[in-house]
């Protein structure tokens, strides 16, 4: 197959963006691959994958209005589709603490070093205004094993004042 598009999508949050958006593909013949659709505060994203038989432009101009109706900023790049090589996450992390400005870097940047390839990353703001906490969640492969892993999630936690947690995921289980 051929033809295949990264879709992006941005908007304020309400009901109804992703049956208004997945009609419009079907109604262009569209066949999804893999796709993360999530809330961000108060916002709505969505990364697609999407076969249409129709050129790029013609998936654009299709889109604009469903899109302008919605308030949703929306682009689409042509890519490889790559399906059917999910790869199996063996370790999850989970980092918290007060919030800081480059607690993110830091700790991404420990973790590459460590030899972790991310294959997912959320985080969150809790806490309240007065006293906020920064909240991640990771999963990915330990490229150099389990152990550098996790020397690189202790000192990050001494040197930066979080708590980081490693936990192995078995893949075998079932």
């Amino acid at each position: 197959m051929e033809n295949w598009l990264m879709l992006t999508l941005v908007g304020k949050d309400r009901p109804g963006i992703v049956a208004e958006i997945t009609h419009a593909l079907f109604d262009l013949q569209g066949n999804l691959g893999e796709a993360s659709m999530t809330r961000l505060g108060g916002n709505f994203t969505i990364m697609l994958m999407v076969y249409v038989p129709e050129k790029k432009t013609v998936v654009e101009e299709k889109l604009r209005p469903v899109c302008d109706k919605l308030k949703l900023f929306f682009h689409l790049d042509e890519i490889e589709a790559g399906l059917h090589q999910h790869i199996e996450p063996d370790v999850r992390i989970s980092i918290h603490g007060a919030d800081q400005a480059g607690i993110v870097a830091r700790a991404t940047d420990a973790l590459n070093k460590a030899g972790l390839n991310i294959l997912n990353l959320e985080s969150d703001v809790g806490g309240n205004t007065d006293s906020p906490v920064y909240v991640m969640h990771i999963e990915g492969v330990a490229g150099k094993g389990l152990e550098a892993v996790d020397q690189a999630l202790q000192k990050l936690a001494r040197e930066n004042d979080v708590v980081a947690r490693m936990t192995p995921i078995d893949t075998m289980v079932g």
